[in-house]
């Protein structure tokens, strides 16, 4: 079987550059094209740290999507340059696995709506970690027995979108849960110290703090009781298994997938 040829769009960032050197070590991916705002002009081999690859960093994807016709393009950059480079690759019939976080819900249906008119699959994950997929898992089940339940998530200062992405997916996958116990929360309180109430029934606080990478606590409380179910990505390389399946599995895939859990 031929290998996937693929573009990273972002390439010179710390996920970018993490996707860069998880791919040089697989025989089925080739790496064909580097896109960025930064290092322009680089080969991202040497900016990753592996040495060099033999592609240069450029600053147009549309002419890095033709010069390299790619089967599969990674997007790690932030939400206002992802909309961009979503809508012209998809026009172009490339493949999208995204883990840019912060996209809304309405950015989400012109995704949907760019794969089924160009006839070309994305996937939108707002956490490539395994551990975080069952976690939000465990989560949903857990909120069918639990009156009350908050989220904390950490993450780096750099992080843009607060809260993540799988705070809030998380939050969502508990609210609407078949069989969820979880009671519509009043408070009265002043919101900002609460946190962000998320379908009335969880609520979200965010940290951002150098040193973290990316952690998240769901704590239930109940009559004498607390559970607590918590992940924790102590390095960029944890969300690697899950990009690389993303990407060996976006071809058989149709229109618009939210979430890496469908794919295990």
């Amino acid at each position: 079987m031929p290998a996937i040829d693929l573009l990273v769009c972002g390439a010179a960032g710390r996920m970018g550059s993490e996707v860069v050197r998880a791919v040089r070590r697989e025989t089925d991916l080739r790496l064909v094209a580097a896109v960025d705002k930064e290092r322009v002009g680089e080969d991202v081999g040497e900016v990753a740290g592996i040495g060099a690859l033999g592609v240069t960093i450029g600053n147009d994807l549309a002419k890095a999507i033709a010069s390299s016709r790619p089967k599969v393009m990674v997007d790690f950059t932030v939400p206002a340059a992802a909309k961009g480079t979503l809508r012209l690759a998809l026009e172009r019939s490339v493949a999208c696995v995204v883990g840019t976080t912060g996209l809304s819900q309405a950015d989400l249906e012109e995704v949907a709506q760019l794969c089924v008119k160009n006839d070309a699959p994305a996937l939108v994950a707002p956490n490539f970690a395994i551990g975080a997929v069952l976690m939000m898992e465990f989560a949903a089940r857990a909120a069918r027995f639990f009156p009350r339940a908050e989220i904390i998530e950490l993450h780096h200062d750099k992080k843009l979108d607060a809260p993540s992405g799988t705070a809030l997916l998380t939050a969502q996958r508990m609210a609407h849960s078949a069989g969820c116990a979880l009671e519509p929360t009043t408070d009265e309180r002043a919101e900002a110290p609460r946190g962000q109430l998320v379908a009335d029934r969880v609520r979200v606080h965010s940290v951002r703090l150098p040193g973290l990478v990316a952690h998240q606590e769901v704590l239930f409380g109940g009559l004498g009781q607390t559970l607590t179910i918590r992940h924790d990505s102590l390095s960029r390389e944890s969300f690697m298994p899950g990009v690389l399946l993303a990407i060996r599995r976006i071809l058989h895939l149709k229109g618009l997938t939210v979430g890496l859990e469908n794919l295990l």
